[in-house]
């Protein structure tokens, strides 16, 4: 892919490979990624992958967007392996009410039986995409088109930390009480926020997620346990 450029204020560099989100431009946001962190250019701080693009943060003082560019453009023309398929991780999930308050709108909204919209979401290829909006907010591809919603008309205030939502193709859980459009299908237990300041969220960009169903007694249990630590 031939991506595009763009100088972000005096100490970024913004590389984009598509204008719509497909495994091809996130696969290119990932080889620079891993190539970038393999062999990084003088002054550059940290790069951070997006969904079709990659931010080269650099210091304004030992380099500038040119120098960046022209590193970037070498690796490019380098042969770059494939990212690696990244992590598998195993997040739980508990379906039953009140955990999820839109089950039942997403089941209208896509013709399914509620155990239908489950079973599809289980099913789902999900990979993390992006961190974004929050901490710890992973943006997981793989919704599959049965289940596909749109975002509602306005959020929703106080959405508990661990909501599993969905909106188009994607899907999230959150980490922090705050307001959603999302659907809410679920709540899980799983921390996604790991308190080890050098790797302070389960996942990597590029791991791939499933999710494993549990009952409310399992959730309870395991809630109780994480906060006994």
């Amino acid at each position: 892919m031939s991506p595009e450029f763009k100088a972000i204020a005096d100490h970024a560099l913004l590389v984009t490979f598509a204008d719509e989100i497909s495994d091809s431009a996130h696969g290119a946001v990932l080889a620079l990624d891993a190539a970038l962190g393999a062999d990084p250019p003088e002054g550059m701080i940290e790069t951070v992958p997006a969904m079709v693009n990659l931010l080269v943060s650099f210091d304004p003082i030992a380099t500038d967007h040119d120098a960046i560019k022209t590193h970037v453009e070498g690796c490019l023309r380098a042969t770059i392996e494939a990212p690696s398929a990244g992590t598998s991780r195993i997040v739980q999930v508990c379906y039953d009410a009140p955990f999820s308050p839109d089950l039942e709108a997403v089941s209208a909204a896509t013709g399914l039986a509620p155990e239908a919209v489950i079973k599809a979401h289980l099913a789902g290829d999900f990979r993390v995409l992006m961190y974004g909006f929050a901490p710890g907010y992973a943006y997981l591809s793989g919704i599959p088109d049965a289940i596909q919603v749109p975002r509602k008309p306005a959020p929703v205030r106080d959405v508990p930390a661990g909501s599993v939502i969905i909106a188009g193709p994607q899907c999230l859980v959150t980490t922090l009480t705050m307001p959603t459009g999302w659907s809410i299908i679920g709540r899980s237990p799983t921390a996604i926020l790991t308190g080890d300041p050098d790797h302070p969220f389960l996942f990597d960009v590029g791991d791939r997620v499933t999710f494993e169903r549990i009952d409310a007694a399992t959730f309870a249990k395991l809630t109780k346990a994480g906060a006994d630590g």
